[in-house]
């Protein structure tokens, strides 16, 4: 797990590069550069699959090919199997050596036989040309901006602002090559909305829940082959507590991390499932006072995020990582991504099925900016990598293939999910309904006191070069019905609230956060007690 950069042609210029490469200082542990005449490539890493050797940029025997990467090839030791049969020789035991040897071996195809989270850049060393490609979900990101003379390529948005020029993202799933002139073509090379096209549908319950096990237990084991403590981000609800026992018994050098109000009913769950599995378990606690400006602005810094309420959840996020940090962790599993596939959403069961599944692909297809982008930033911003089984490729294309039907049964919700693991979690966890992180605790409402501000924030930071922050999607999607092309269309007619709406907002804020202490003030008192003696 890396942050890269690369600037690619004649201008490119090396205190540009090293601006931008420290901009990124916090994804690793390590920078690791190679200079040369029009090439400028290189990495901050973060030391997890064999730690002294994988050192990037690697380059290939011959040295024809350059390789920056970022994230994990799951199915490394697979591939590498393979590849030692074609007549590939390994120096290392990375999967850093395998994603090039694939490359190598064979070109353009070699993204569709990995399994991983991961964005990367192959530069022709000769020539200049980039290959560049992306995860299918977008768990890692990866994005470009263009000068005259030079192509910059990064990591996140914040190492590219200083350019003053527009910025691009490689969407998930695509790749495609960036000429010597700086041009960039990208296509798919997986297709979401069709995944699982052609394949039968799975309504039988039994089959539907042995097959949801087997994915996601297999997701979780390849996301803990490490020698390194793992940690998981537990919120005391369904997703991350499956995640915690899976990962508690494949991988028992494992703690378990929590954030909330003292006392919350999340926080209650968190520490009751944590101390029955006996995994050690980190609460981080908050209250809502103890929310800041300082904060905020440090949670859009690091999250470059767009809409409101990711913007919020990032506030509430950011903790979890700086204690993951503080504990030495590297890995940690995260429960992201269950609620989109698996019928989490109210909205699912209040269309049509058609709409239903429409609305689905929607919230699959955009993840990498709103979760993923939050989970990724917040993590590697403190150095972390985070994992996301739940967005496992064979998990999502088995989701795809469920009826609404087995997600949304008997008023729950992912109740395929909880039959699937029935005989491992206990019914306090298994049956409890969806409770959004911390909104119940008051975090959340804590934060839209700086709702008004969080625009300006963004700009100052210079991210609208990429977009600007814009109305949070699912509340224009509930004022239009839930009908997704209506939204889509507010969407784009009007991208931010009003004055008069955030002032709205700003009241009922103000009261909810006023609320506790006009109870103090106006509440009964405690007896006094008499005097002793």
């Amino acid at each position: 797990m890396c942050g890269i950069a690369l600037s690619i042609g004649p201008e490119a210029d090396p205190a540009t590069f090293r601006r931008m490469l420290s901009v990124l200082a916090s994804r690793g542990e390590v920078t690791e550069t190679r200079s040369e005449n029009g090439l400028l490539a290189g990495t901050r890493r973060l030391r997890v699959v064999d730690r002294d050797r994988a050192v990037q940029p690697w380059t290939s025997a011959d040295e024809r090919w350059l390789l920056c990467f970022n994230g994990e090839i799951f199915n490394h030791r697979e591939l590498r199997v393979q590849l030692t049969r074609l007549g590939q020789v390994f120096r290392t035991e990375s999967d850093t050596e395998v994603l090039l040897a694939a490359f190598e071996q064979w070109g353009e195809a070699a993204v569709t036989r990995l399994r991983g989270e991961y964005a990367f850049a192959v530069v022709e060393r000769g020539t200049g040309r980039a290959y560049l490609a992306r995860d299918p979900l977008g768990v890692k990101p990866l994005y470009w901006s263009r000068r005259p003379g030079c192509l910059h390529l990064a990591s996140e948005v914040k190492a590219l602002v200083g350019h003053g020029a527009p910025i691009a993202e490689v969407p998930p799933g695509h790749h495609g090559w960036a000429d010597s002139d700086g041009h960039v073509r990208l296509r798919p090379y997986v297709d979401l909305l069709t995944l699982g096209d052609g394949l039968p549908v799975i309504d039988d319950p039994d089959e539907a829940a042995l097959l949801v096990r087997a994915a996601l237990t297999d997701a979780i084991r390849m996301r803990v082959e490490t020698d390194l403590t793992v940690g998981v981000v537990l919120s005391g609800g369904l997703d991350s507590s499956l995640t915690l026992r899976q990962v508690r018994d494949m991988h028992p050098d494992c703690v378990a991390v929590t954030v909330g109000v003292p006392d919350s009913p999340d926080v209650a769950y968190a520490r009751r499932f944590a101390a029955d599995l006996g995994v050690p378990h980190e609460v981080i606690e908050l209250r809502p006072r103890d929310i800041r400006l300082t904060d905020v602005r440090e949670a859009i810094r690091i999250s470059e995020l767009t809409e409101y309420g990711d913007i919020i959840n990032a506030v509430v996020s950011v903790p979890i990582f700086r204690r993951l940090r503080a504990l030495g962790v590297k890995v940690v599993l995260t429960g992201d991504g269950s609620d989109e596939l698996f019928g989490g959403y109210p909205m699912y069961r209040q269309v049509d099925p058609v709409a239903s599944r429409r609305l689905f692909l929607h919230r699959i297809r955009n993840l990498c900016r709103t979760e993923l982008q939050r989970v990724d930033r917040a993590a590697m911003g403190h150095g972390v990598e985070a994992r996301v089984p739940f967005l496992d490729l064979s998990v999502v294309e088995l989701a795809m293939r469920l009826p609404l039907e087995l997600k949304l049964r008997d008023g729950q919700e992912k109740w395929i999910v909880r039959r699937a693991f029935a005989d491992v979690l206990p019914d306090y966890i298994r049956r409890r309904p969806k409770n959004p992180m911390s909104y119940s605790s008051g975090l959340h409402e804590r934060v839209r006191l700086y709702k008004p501000l969080f625009a300006r924030l963004h700009r100052a930071f210079g991210y609208d070069l990429l977009e600007p922050v814009r109305r949070d999607f699912d509340t224009v999607l509930s004022r239009c019905g839930n009908d997704l092309d209506r939204a889509i269309a507010d969407g784009l007619s009007r991208p931010d609230y009003t004055v008069l709406e955030h002032a709205r907002d700003l009241v009922g804020a103000a009261k909810w956060n006023a609320a506790p202490v006009v109870r103090r003030l106006v509440g009964p008192r405690p007896p006094r007690r008499s005097p002793v003696g």
